[in-house]
């Protein structure tokens, strides 16, 4: 698959997802077989006020490219300024949420608020192309309605202007993540449209997204809260494309990872306030196995790496020990 000059791996993408997809889980997911990661939305006001801590979450690395940046903002002039910066720090791919629907975001004129301004939209999508080189994306919801009209002429615009590629979440921005996504609505969009839409919405098994792609013929897939947890999803998902099937994830291999996640952290935001995080996101990776409650309790006070390791390589004794049992018996 190709986002305009730029050719994917493969067709599975990492959605944006606030406070998850920073740096260390990039990598993990890069690991895990994702074709396309992205970076946590970002806002291009803070960008262009030169906030430090929003211009550290454009932070990229070779290892985890191709990466995309998504950006939301109300503002044409200073959308294309923090476009531009973006490319800058190393993006791939410029994206411009059009579909968050979160109170604060909606009151700034930005995210799905501006599916009811087409000419706003129009503008920011000519300023941004014409301030930056890579390849330019965005990702919007059906609107404000079921119909999916209001996507439909954002998509059309978004065309007209250069756009690359366009995901598509077929929820409408009132319902959050509540009900189903109707995926005709992006078969209906792939019609439209000659550029690649990525279809997006209730994947949460490898298969979800083999039926997404054969009933929609959209170009690719993209997973968000079901890679929290499972970023081998992504390798899944490739797996059954090709072969029919796909392995499960050996115990060792989980928990190697999770000490990835836990080593990689530390390294990008230091000990203790990485430790912080872990707390509730190694609970994530055990989910469903036996005890993970004692585990998910014994993580509560990490404050460690080492503390942390230790905990995992605990359970992960018990669980292969009780595994030899259950053999034995």
């Amino acid at each position: 698959m190709n986002i305009g000059n730029l050719k994917l791996n493969n067709i599975t993408v990492l959605a944006p997802l606030a406070g998850i997809t920073n740096l260390p889980f990039r990598l993990i997911v890069k690991e895990a077989g994702c074709g396309l990661v992205c970076t946590e939305m970002i806002s291009s006001n803070a960008l262009s006020y030169g906030s430090q801590k929003t211009i550290d979450m454009m932070h990229t690395c070779a290892v985890e490219k191709p990466v995309s940046v998504q950006i939301f903002g109300a503002d044409p002039a200073i959308v294309a300024y923090a476009a531009k910066m973006a490319e800058d720090a190393g993006a791939d791919i410029l994206d411009i949420n059009f579909g968050c629907s979160v109170k604060k975001i909606l009151k700034s004129g930005a995210g799905a608020a501006l599916m009811k301004d087409p000419e706003k939209t129009k503008a920011i999508l000519n300023k941004t192309r014409a301030a930056i080189n890579i390849p330019l994306t965005i990702k919007i919801r059906s609107g404000w309605d079921s119909s999916g009209n209001d996507a439909f002429q954002i998509s059309q615009i978004a065309e007209d202007c250069g756009v690359d590629a366009i995901t598509f979440h077929p929820r409408t921005a009132t319902q959050g993540f509540t009900g189903r996504s109707d995926w005709s609505l992006i078969a209906r969009l792939k019609e439209q449209v000659s550029i690649p839409v990525i279809g997006n919405g209730d994947i949460s098994e490898p298969q979800d997204a083999i039926d997404m792609l054969d009933q929609t013929g959209c170009d690719a897939a993209m997973v968000g809260r079901a890679a929290i947890g499972n970023p081998w999803i992504f390798s899944q998902i490739i797996s059954l494309i090709e072969n029919g099937r796909f392995p499960t994830v050996p115990l060792e291999k989980r928990f190697s990872t999770m000490k990835k996640y836990v080593a990689a952290s530390v390294e990008y935001i230091g000990e203790l306030h990485a430790c912080r995080m872990m707390r509730s996101r190694l609970s994530w990776f055990v989910k469903g196995l036996p005890n993970s409650s004692r585990f998910r309790e014994s993580i509560t006070k990490i404050r460690t790496l080492e503390k942390a390791d230790a905990l995992i390589d605990d359970y992960l004794d018990f669980l292969m020990k009780q595994s030899q049992e259950d053999r034995q018996v």
